[in-house]
């Protein structure tokens, strides 16, 4: 049995306002065994292609490679555009030793709302997986029933988007300030290529592709994740 720990804590800022919201990132990560093009970062398994999209979309020339300078490259990214990471896993057991999130067992969660409560600038949370199971948002919602919160459904298109309440203590010295916020989730494409096969199913995906053959699931990913990063 592998013991799987997250290897980063949560990377958020005061003025973080949007946060990102995975699961694990691969065991080597945790175990040091790093590859050759892998960054020492959230999300920096060079297989996981969600800061090649960042990347793509913002023409940064980002490292990838085990540098510090590929990791402050990240972190000044995210700084500078008010976003933060914070994985829902905290743990997890393996029988087998892979990155996949239907092969969790004994899961531990983060205290996500916790965090949310810790820095009122958060808005939205952008989960990079929807509701199947063991995703980031299957696991926020097992998470937040133990607060009463539900999520109501404002947009069923792909991303879908949700929005739930999140009660605010009353503050004793400042009674103006506001005793809820509304925040919103964003249940984006998995960066993993295990999804490509349920992209190539979307009737949309399948609309472009039919009108330009090059349009491919990077392509469509880049197109979707654009508007929230």
């Amino acid at each position: 049995m592998f013991k799987h720990t997250h290897p980063y804590q949560p990377f958020i800022k005061e003025t973080t306002k949007k946060l990102i919201v995975g699961t694990l990132p691969p065991p080597r990560f945790s175990t040091g065994n790093l590859l050759e093009k892998d960054v020492d970062f959230c999300y920096g398994s060079y297989y996981n292609s969600l800061w090649l999209y960042i990347d793509h979309i913002h023409h940064l020339k980002l490292r990838y490679d085990n540098s510090e300078e590929a990791v402050t490259q990240r972190k000044q990214f995210l700084i500078e555009h008010h976003i933060g990471v914070c994985d829902i896993v905290e743990s997890c057991e393996r029988d087998k030793i892979d990155a996949s999130d239907l092969g969790m067992k004994n899961i531990q969660l983060r205290n996500l709302i916790g965090y949310l409560k810790q820095f009122p600038n958060i808005d939205t949370l952008l989960f990079t997986g929807g509701n199947s199971k063991n995703g980031p948002e299957y696991f926020f919602r097992r998470h937040i029933k133990d607060y009463g919160i539900r999520l109501e459904l404002v947009s069923n298109d792909i991303p879908r988007i949700h929005q739930f309440v999140l009660p605010v203590m009353a503050s004793e010295t400042k009674p103006s300030l506001p005793t809820e916020r509304l925040i919103k989730t964003v249940s984006l494409t998995s960066v993993s290529g295990a999804a490509n096969m349920s992209i190539s199913s979307i009737p949309l995906y399948q609309q472009l592709k039919a009108n330009n053959p090059a349009f491919n699931t990077f392509d469509f990913r880049v197109m979707q994740y654009r508007e929230f990063f």
